[in-house]
């Protein structure tokens, strides 16, 4: 997904993205709950409002650091949000913070930070611009508060339900500026963004089931692996270099996975 994003960049505004990523999910997910036989509805309306809205800022400001960042700076500030999740799980959820999943935490958080750290040892982020980093940390703490709805709607709500107002919050949220800011997408352009709609979707899916099975700490850190991918996509497509820090880091990351799923609830 991420890489489809980056494609993109420069040639379509970060809110059109959003918005096309959400007219594709809706579209598969009302498919979904048709076969399924659900109400779109919903029962905790509020929340799954909440829900949609922190998910929709979320990607708006993941979506606008790798527009603006490489893609594994772009990425390794994204997935410092299982940190926050466990936190805001903690205080707002009740759930303890055990002991293998905290160390599985911060080894994910010192991993991720290698997988970058050509630049951050060296003094190197404060040449990243800053409103994009920010960005990227905005987009990690809106994504752990997503998550923390999530986990509290799974106990009531069907996954696709809870998938759906994920959408139907950002096609609101990103028409306005797509009416003054929009760009038609050439032909290429239409297939990374139905790279971004089709990958986002199996996205949700799979956290939505995850969060619904496994505390939210212990779910949201094994997507750290995820930084490693990042890094390989960005060399594989932007020619973006994989150094000794990055490989350490990998190694650690994949480390926090392993403790991740051998812990047990």
């Amino acid at each position: 997904m991420t890489v489809c994003v980056k494609q993109l960049n420069g040639r379509l505004p970060v809110a059109q993205i959003v918005l096309i990523r959400a007219l594709i999910s809706i579209g598969l997910t009302s498919v979904g709950l048709r076969l399924a036989s659900v109400s779109p509805w919903g029962q905790q309306r509020r929340l799954l409002i909440a829900r949609g809205f922190l998910g929709s800022v979320a990607l708006l400001c993941f979506f606008e650091a790798i527009a603006r960042l490489p893609l594994a700076s772009a990425t390794v500030l994204q997935y410092t949000y299982p940190t926050f999740t466990a936190l805001a799980a903690l205080l707002l959820l009740g759930e303890q913070l055990r002991r293998r999943i905290g160390f599985a935490v911060l080894l994910g958080w010192i991993g991720i930070t290698l997988v970058v750290q050509p630049e951050w040892l060296t003094g190197g982020a404060t040449s990243l611009p800053l409103l994009a980093v920010l960005c990227g940390v905005a987009g990690a703490l809106f994504t752990a508060l997503a998550y923390v709805c999530v986990r509290r709607l799974s106990g009531s709500e069907h996954p696709l339900v809870i998938i759906l107002y994920f959408p139907m919050i950002s096609v609101p949220l990103t028409l306005p500026w797509v009416l003054q800011q929009g760009v038609w997408p050439s032909g290429s352009d239409w297939v990374w963004l139905l790279g971004v709609g089709l990958f986002t979707q199996l996205g949700q899916i799979w956290v939505t089931e995850g969060l619904g099975s496994l505390p939210a700490a212990r779910a949201t850190s094994i997507n750290y692996v995820q930084v490693v991918f990042a890094a390989g996509w960005g060399w594989l497509w932007f020619s973006e270099t994989i150094d000794l820090w990055q490989i350490c880091g990998g190694a650690l990351v994949l480390t926090a996975t392993l403790i991740s799923l051998s812990a047990r609830n």
